[in-house]
């Protein structure tokens, strides 16, 4: 039965490393060192008790989901009672499958490689197996502790180290922490680029200096104004584009009360200028999964736009969410999250006749 139970781990195992998701465009790739203490509860075909050991991986992270990792190991049991004492040294070239990258981090595991075994006075060389599942908690940007439990499988191929098998299977638990070398990479926001002031040719002996012009009367001069048909009353950003900022709890969609009266000015001024086209975009700071975070900044868009349209249909409204790929603050405090959980509309000047 304890051998059945451990085939089916490696089943599972198998099917969560292959299962395919869109990864981020902007990742960690960095190197990392990771030591760890193990602790070994081997199958009945040793005959032994249980046992203790250690090691150290060095390892690459691919991608939103990949990391892979050479790790070396040394492991002993010990039995006066049963068969005599085991000393295992080995290492394993690992392929780990993430879920999700957070704080939190759970994974699957595959890994081959070969193990020396030595008991009772004879010693052998053989291949090992491991397949399992596991979890990485961020500390910082550069240290996670880290757990998994594996299913190993050892074949001796022959040593006879023990009468009657060389096949074994052990329950591996192993404990330790992650060491990644370098700065984390932080998401990086492309800005529009300032406007750079025509140069005006010399064909007048008298020239008008866009600086000191306001067409739409926003308060932004048109050298700089990317917006130029800003509809009156509306507040506008230093590029003269027309910005509500609304802010959200965490992991919430819910418009707080004392966003309704920038809302409602807002949404007198749609009415007043019904062919504006607008586009009402949803932001989250950077916790939880990219997929979560999209679906959670579309949800926040779209309750802004039914608060300024009242749930009637508009065609010149629309919504996008940008989950945490545009933050206009930092995601390493909770006040520069909560800048961050936000709902622009904004909207550039264009109108539909």
């Amino acid at each position: 039965m304890y051998k059945k139970n451990l085939i089916a781990l490696v089943a599972l195992t198998s099917l969560g490393l292959f299962s395919s998701a869109k990864a981020d465009d902007t990742v960690d790739k960095r190197w990392y060192v990771s030591p760890f203490g193990t602790f070994v509860q081997p199958g009945g075909d040793r005959n032994t008790d249980s046992g203790w050991g250690g090691g150290m991986g060095i390892g690459k992270i691919l991608n939103e989901h990949f990391n892979v990792e050479l790790k070396s190991f040394y492991q002993g049991y010990d039995s006066e009672n049963k068969n005599g004492r085991w000393d295992i040294t080995g290492g394993t070239a690992d392929i780990q499958y993430y879920i999700s990258r957070g704080a939190f981090s759970p994974y699957t595991v595959i890994g081959l490689g070969a193990i020396n075994s030595s008991h009772n006075g004879k010693s052998g060389t053989g291949f090992v197996g491991e397949a399992g599942a596991g979890l990485t908690y961020e500390i910082s940007d550069n240290f996670l502790v880290r757990s998994d439990v594996r299913y190993r499988y050892n074949n001796n191929a022959g040593a006879n180290l023990q009468q009657g098998t060389n096949e074994f299977n052990d329950l591996v638990v192993n404990m330790g922490f992650v060491v990644p070398f370098g700065a984390k990479p932080k998401h990086v926001v492309a800005q529009s680029p300032a406007a750079t002031p025509a140069v005006t040719p010399i064909v007048q002996a008298r020239t008008t200096d866009c600086s000191t012009l306001d067409s739409d009367h926003d308060g932004v001069n048109d050298c700089v104004d990317q917006c130029p048909n800003t509809p009156a009353g509306a507040h506008v950003a230093i590029n003269g584009c027309w910005t509500v900022d609304v802010k959200f709890d965490n992991d919430k969609a819910i418009i707080k009360h004392q966003y309704f009266n920038n809302l409602d000015n807002a949404a007198n001024i749609i009415k007043n200028n019904p062919d504006l086209i607008i586009e009402v975009q949803g932001h989250t700071s950077k916790t939880g999964s990219l997929k979560h975070n999209i679906k959670l900044s579309e949800n926040r868009a779209i309750a802004v736009k039914k608060y300024l349209v009242h749930d009637t249909h508009s065609p010149h409204l629309t919504t996008q969410g940008y989950g945490w790929a545009r933050p206009i603050d930092t995601n390493d405090t909770e006040q520069g999250r909560s800048n961050n959980r936000r709902v622009q509309l904004e909207i550039n000047g264009s109108q539909t006749k």
